[in-house]
């Protein structure tokens, strides 16, 4: 027995761009074992390795990182809807609906975009916690939390491009990750990076549920609903972002890079 397996970049147009997912379809109605599906991605060693499970209503999904799983993440929802769409015949129509750990997740085919509708978590001001923007080498105008990142605001984008993080103490700081934005211009409304060392990440290129943060923040500033989101530092990708109260409707393309499968498969459980 073998499982598909698939390298997918999300919030890009060409290959190799944007931020690469792993993406699993597993056997219709089991799933293997958690210690498997973390093996696996640490086997992967990519930022978010995705299990996709198709369910008698809907898919089941459940994101890893190398390290432990994650109840949210954008890039690699994009990826496994990219995937399902292209690589499966499992669905049909533009709607597909996911059960994740942060609830009910509906993906659309909106064109050549893919638009997703995640919950919305706002940051609120916070102490900047000790080392914080000394180990990321900046001054900054603003900290915030919303309990699972800081945001941390800075005044240009030179500031935000040419930052270099010392990993060593930014592993030090208690929380998910760091996002770390500036303003925009003509091109897009805002800039961001993302750095997740407690997630076995230095720096995650693209990375989704930043935005359902990053959202409401750039929202309530710069007084727009709809707008461009240009994350990266060496890898880069575009986020097209709608801000809904509670909710924020997150959109971009992907690219399939790598088509494979997965050999070393366990006895699974059903569900």
């Amino acid at each position: 027995m073998s499982l598909p397996l698939f390298l997918i970049g999300a919030f890009s147009t060409a290959p190799f761009g944007g931020n690469p997912a792993a993406i699993c379809l597993l056997e219709r109605g089991h799933e293997p074992a958690d210690e498997w599906m973390q093996d696996l991605a640490k086997e992967m060693n990519l930022s978010e390795t995705a299990f996709v499970v198709q369910r008698d209503s809907g898919f089941g999904l459940r994101w890893y990182t190398p390290a432990y799983e994650v109840k949210l993440c954008g890039h690699a929802t994009l990826a496994s809807a990219h995937c399902l769409w292209n690589h499966s015949d499992w669905v049909s129509g533009d709607e597909i609906v996911f059960h994740t750990l942060s609830g009910e997740l509906i993906i659309r085919r909106e064109g050549a975009l893919i638009e997703m509708d995640f919950p919305a978590v706002p940051e609120s001001e916070a102490p900047e916690p000790a080392g914080l923007c000394e180990s990321l080498g900046v001054e900054p105008l603003y900290v915030g939390s919303n309990g699972m990142d800081f945001l941390v605001e800075v005044a240009t984008r030179d500031q935000l491009r040419n930052m270099k993080p010392d990993f060593g103490k930014l592993s030090a700081v208690e929380t998910r990750g760091v996002i770390v934005t500036c303003r925009g211009d003509d091109q897009h409304d805002f800039y961001s990076r993302f750095f997740a060392l407690n997630a076995g990440i230095n720096e995650d290129p693209v990375t989704g549920s930043a935005h359902c943060c990053l959202t409401p923040y750039w929202s309530k500033k710069l007084g727009k609903t709809s707008m461009v989101g240009f994350q990266g530092g060496d890898r880069t990708g575009v986020v097209r972002v709608r801000d809904a109260g509670e909710r924020v409707f997150l959109a971009g393309q992907a690219k399939t890079v790598v088509e494979g499968k997965v050999v070393a498969v366990p006895r699974s459980r059903k569900l």
